[in-house]
């Protein structure tokens, strides 16, 4: 058998691949953390029906350096009814571990470790799963990576091997109907630059192959991140930017200073923020780390934790509903669903009706044709099925959401229709 190389035989050649500390970072100065405050108080004021659904905004605000109790101990509540967490996927799973782990003091036994050893067993399901069916997870890349990611962070089992075959550039589960996507690229140079840390710190031991196959794999991602920046500085669409600029941060090493202005990526977000694009709370959770300078890597370090409520306005004031003084305006608009043919019909709707309110609308006209489900999901409902045809995993299959043939940004909860659209739901491959 071949032995295992640790640092000291490779290190000195390799440790210039490692910086030691984030070398990019721009970050919002504290005298301008006012423009986050819309951010902070979607989070602190939205409702959460899960708990894990507040997982992802908890994250958020512990690196910032704000501490939530009542949303803490909705997850901890979770935890205790759900012993076995059969309903989460591997990904929510990891999120639940890095959003309870976060700011914990390191000489602290985390209290949580039996989730560990469940995301373990949930990680070695998705890979048996990708042997059986074509290289499918049972979710996706982007889970997967936060497995990967949690399992690292929090001293988890992980083989890695398995690692260095599931990440190439190449797999196909990194592209999303023949689109790169720039969130899951950015989740999985977080969680191979954990990988590579352990192993120069000499917490893993690997060979000097496996080693040179993660370092070549996180570089050819950060290559094809930056493959995606828009002119305005924009990473793939807005929502992605936020964990791409983590994972730029983190692999400053793999690019020259000219390759991306981190600035000018900066300025673009805060220019949208008073715009409404991160009304969801797990939008503002995405993106609101990055804009201070922290990175899901920072979870185990306590220093990042550091309370920072203080530099922030904290409303917990809900907003005054105003009645109406008029009737509403209505808009027409023109819907349709396509599986192997097209069925269509003109919806009328509230002047800034959803997407959602178009399907219900439709589907109260003809039920038959128009009869959908969907599932609640941490970035509001997404359709698991039309006219009973179901999305699934292992055949790569999703419906897809469309205004003027053009794919949408936002989900079907979030996006607001405009007067003359034609909206389609797509049966789709990816």
């Amino acid at each position: 058998m071949r032995q295992s190389h640790q640092l000291p035989l490779v290190g000195f050649l390799l440790f210039s691949l490692i910086p030691s500390q984030l070398c990019t970072i721009c970050e919002l100065s504290k005298e301008n953390y006012s423009h986050l405050n819309p951010l902070i108080n979607t989070m602190i004021n939205s409702k959460y029906s899960k708990g894990i659904q507040a997982a992802n905004v908890l994250l958020s605000l512990k690196l910032v350096g704000i501490q939530n109790q009542n949303l803490e101990q909705q997850l901890i509540q979770q935890v205790h009814d759900d012993e076995e967490h059969k309903d989460l996927t591997s990904g929510q799973l990891a999120l639940l571990i890095l959003a309870l782990g976060a700011c914990q003091n390191s000489d602290e036994t985390f209290a949580y470790s039996h989730l560990v050893s469940q995301l373990e067993k949930k990680f070695q399901e998705e890979i048996k799963n990708m042997e059986v069916c074509h290289g499918n997870p049972l979710t996706n890349y982007y889970q997967l990576s936060l497995d990967v990611l949690a399992l690292c962070l929090f001293n988890g089992n992980y083989s890695i091997t398995e690692i260095t075959n599931l990440f190439t550039l190449e797999n196909k589960n990194f592209y999303f109907g023949g689109q790169f996507s720039v969130d899951t690229g950015a989740m999985a140079v977080l969680a191979l630059t954990c990988v590579k840390r352990r192993i120069v710190n000499g917490q893993t031991e690997t060979d000097e192959e496996n080693f040179k196959h993660i370092n070549n794999h996180a570089k050819s991602l950060v290559t094809k991140i930056l493959s995606e920046k828009k002119e305005n500085g924009l990473i793939g669409n807005i929502f992605s930017t936020g964990e791409a600029m983590q994972a730029l941060f983190v692999s400053s090493n793999y690019y020259n200073k000219n390759e991306w202005n981190c600035q000018e990526t900066l300025e673009t977000v805060l220019k949208e923020i008073p715009r409404g694009a991160f009304r969801m709370p797990t939008a503002a959770a995405q993106i609101l780390p990055a804009l201070v300078g922290k990175t899901y890597m920072d979870v185990t370090k306590n220093s990042s934790c550091v309370s920072g409520s203080g530099n922030f306005n904290i409303s917990t004031q809900k907003p005054v509903s105003v009645a109406p003084t008029s009737s509403p305006s209505y808009i027409l608009v023109h819907y349709s669903v396509k599986i192997n043919e097209t069925y269509s019909t003109d919806v009328t709707v509230p002047k800034g009706s959803v997407f959602l309110d178009v399907m219900e609308e439709a589907q109260k006209i003809n039920e038959t044709i128009f009869r959908f489900t969907v599932e609640e999901s941490s970035w509001g409902p997404y359709i698991t099925s039309v006219q009973g045809v179901k999305a699934n995993n292992n055949h790569r299959t999703y419906w897809e959401v469309l205004s003027d043939s053009k794919p949408v940004s936002q989900g079907v909860g979030s996006y607001v229709v405009h007067n003359g659209e034609k909206l389609e739901v797509r049966w789709s491959k990816y």
